[in-house]
């Protein structure tokens, strides 16, 4: 079928979903900001934070909480792979706060999370020794909910400011720059500029966005981009744009950046179902322009930081790691590759996830979520490569925690022996 039947569908299986699942889009659940057990710095002697609730453990132990905390903040610029919630508070078809989405996260009920559970950011936090960073939208602008980082991803935003404007309102990926300068503009007002300054520079910032420039725009052909760029001129526009708006981060003091790159979707469910793939073989000429993509954003990374003084920035492979996961699918406990555990249709990839009659049983031993998204098991492996490259090398020059170790901050110098 025609990618340009795909938005009816689209548009159609969404609407339903506001009936069948009676969306509480105004009432995020404020408890997933304080699943750390540990007692976090008050890094600018803000006042208290609420305190920590019981909560289920983690399923695996080695996602507990490192304490104390490695840096004093984790700030997330992204996309549906990151949105923790920002688009329950926006008139668009791209919501997940709806069931099944969130049936396996530590809640058991739906955040704005596109997964069956968490997403990468949750357990990269957790190993920062962090709580779960709430979203823009959903924390009510106190100093003491943000200190800790902001995720101001949304669900459809691309480099492009119009990447998925049809599915309604998003925050683009210059709008979550505003987002973030306005943060640090409060903090210069609570802290001063010297702790400001110092909080930022000493924090991370992680970057998921570009998936929706191919999925909503090139792949969609909007404005007949395809016949004005070929795949490679656009991936350069693409790379660009990027290099541009992390050149404007750095000048607001940011020095840690995790830049991620584009999954493999021409392996996801909604293509294999497009392309009418046979036994689940992803589509090549779209894994190809993401190849191309991830390309130049690692050497993008490379010339920025020989360009930016004190600049640590890291490209994470996602394709790489993602690829590594479906090819060695039964090491890592997959035994379904191809099909979503969510949707209907060929591969569960023609109509999106709407109700948790159209999902399976267990998520654990499936690759991919709905006809986009990995499940939370996938997000486990992929955030243990982006920390230290546990399962396969997807991180350059270094990973994560090879960035922050050399250079752990002593939170405590942060609220004393300032200047006033």
């Amino acid at each position: 079928m025609s990618i340009n039947l795909v938005l009816p569908f689209l548009l159609l299986s969404v609407a339903l979903s506001a009936v069948i699942s009676q969306s509480k889009a105004l009432r995020f659940p404020t408890e997933i900001y304080n699943f750390s057990s540990n007692n976090i710095t008050d890094i600018a002697n803000l006042g208290t934070p609420p305190q920590s609730v019981p909560v289920s453990p983690s399923p695996s132990p080695t996602n507990s909480p490192i304490s104390p905390p490695v840096v004093p903040a984790l700030f997330v610029i992204g996309d549906s792979s990151v949105d923790c919630g920002n688009n329950n508070y926006l008139g668009t078809f791209a919501r997940a706060d709806h069931p099944p989405y969130g049936r396996d996260f530590d809640t058991h009920r739906p955040t704005g999370r596109f997964c069956n559970g968490r997403i990468p950011v949750d357990y990269l936090a957790l190993r920062l020794g962090l709580p779960f960073v709430p979203s823009y939208l959903g924390q009510a602008g106190r100093i003491e909910d943000m200190v800790r980082g902001v995720n101001y991803a949304s669900a459809g935003a691309g480099i492009i400011f119009s990447s998925g404007s049809e599915l309604g309102q998003h925050i683009s990926f210059t709008q979550q720059i505003q987002q973030f300068t306005d943060t640090i503009q409060q903090f210069i007002l609570s802290m001063g500029e010297y702790r400001a300054n110092e909080l930022i520079s000493s924090s991370v910032l992680y970057i998921s966005i570009g998936i929706n420039d191919y999925i909503h725009y090139y792949l969609f052909n909007v404005s007949n981009v395809q016949n004005l760029y070929l795949p490679w001129s656009f991936n350069q526009f693409l790379a660009s744009t990027m290099r541009e708006e992390i050149r404007n981060l750095y000048n607001l003091n940011v020095r840690r950046v995790v830049v991620m790159g584009l999954a493999p979707i021409g392996c996801a469910p909604h293509y294999l179902w497009q392309f009418n793939s046979t036994n689940g073989e992803c589509v090549k000429e779209i894994n190809d322009m993401i190849l191309e993509f991830n390309f130049l954003m690692r050497f993008m990374t490379v010339d920025l930081n020989h360009e930016l003084p004190d600049a640590n920035i890291i490209f994470c492979d996602v394709f790489e790691g993602s690829m590594d996961i479906i090819k060695n699918h039964e090491r890592y406990g997959f035994n379904v590759t191809a099909d979503a555990c969510c949707g209907l249709g060929k591969y569960k990839g023609w109509i999106i996830c709407v109700s948790p009659e159209m999902a399976c049983r267990n998520a654990t031993n499936h690759i991919w979520w709905d006809q986009f998204h990995p499940t939370d098991a996938v997000n486990a492996i992929l955030a243990d490569n982006v920390w230290n490259s546990l399962h396969t090398e997807m991180c350059f020059p270094m990973s994560l925690e090879g960035m922050v170790a050399p250079k752990r901050t002593n939170l405590q110098s942060l609220s004393k022996d300032v200047p006033e």
